[in-house]
């Protein structure tokens, strides 16, 4: 049985429904929770496919939360070794970083549903299955693009909403993994976040995730598939 390892920063941010499709295409998944993980337990780890989850610190946040540092490291090896990789949110922005991009505060945070503008390599790579669909998004901060990839999709407010390296590297912005009931815990442990009035209300959300979120995971089910398929394992 392949290995998957999720990288998880708050017990709440896990990957929902990428779960059971990692399940049923014959992965044993299992998790490290960065914040209470050693260092070595990071940065030894070797699994057939890493994804590293989301999470409200910043990729630049080494200095207060070590735990960056050793999955900075973790990543640079393992993009230099060319192992599947999947980074969602803080994960694409560490991943970003890694591959020697800058991450920093964006000028405008996204916090709610908006569909993406796909590039023309967007449009030949799995991420398709999202075109004119809205997907779920919520950051602070966002990633240049890494000089040796490709940019996958854009909103008016983020330049950067993917990129792809090759096959096996894929960084996300935006949250494809997340459920209407996934979000319920979000919207309790980012409690604070929903009180600034420039974000959306939690009775948005949660009106707009029940409309969008079936959608949302049927097409996040067909692009985790397509690109599990293109990986080289390595």
């Amino acid at each position: 049985m392949r290995t998957c390892i999720a990288i998880r920063h708050l017990p709440f941010e896990d990957l929902a429904s990428f779960e059971s499709v990692l399940g049923d295409e014959g992965f044993d998944v299992s998790y490290i929770d960065a914040p209470e993980a050693s260092r070595e337990t990071i940065e030894s780890a070797s699994p057939d496919l890493l994804v590293v989850l989301g999470g409200p610190v910043s990729a630049t946040d080494e200095n207060d939360y070590p735990f960056i540092e050793s999955e900075l490291k973790l990543l640079e090896q393992r993009l230099a070794d060319d192992r599947p990789t999947l980074g969602i949110c803080l994960g694409g922005q560490l991943m970003a970083r890694a591959l020697g991009a800058k991450v920093a505060p964006a000028e405008q945070g996204e916090i709610g549903w908006k569909a993406l503008t796909l590039s023309d390599a967007g449009m030949k790579s799995p991420l398709r299955h999202f075109d004119n669909e809205p997907v779920f998004h919520w950051h602070g901060d966002a990633f240049e693009l890494p000089s040796d990839a490709v940019s996958l999709a854009s909103t008016p407010d983020c330049s950067h909403q993917a990129f792809a390296r090759g096959t096996n590297a894929l960084g996300l912005q935006f949250h494809p993994e997340v459920t209407p009931t996934s979000l319920e815990t979000w919207y309790v442990g980012h409690y604070r976040a929903l009180r600034d009035p420039a974000n959306p209300d939690v009775a948005t959300l949660r009106s707009d995730a029940v409309r969008h979120g079936a959608t949302l995971k049927e097409n996040a089910r067909k692009v985790l598939l397509e690109w599990l398929a293109g990986i080289e394992h390595r």
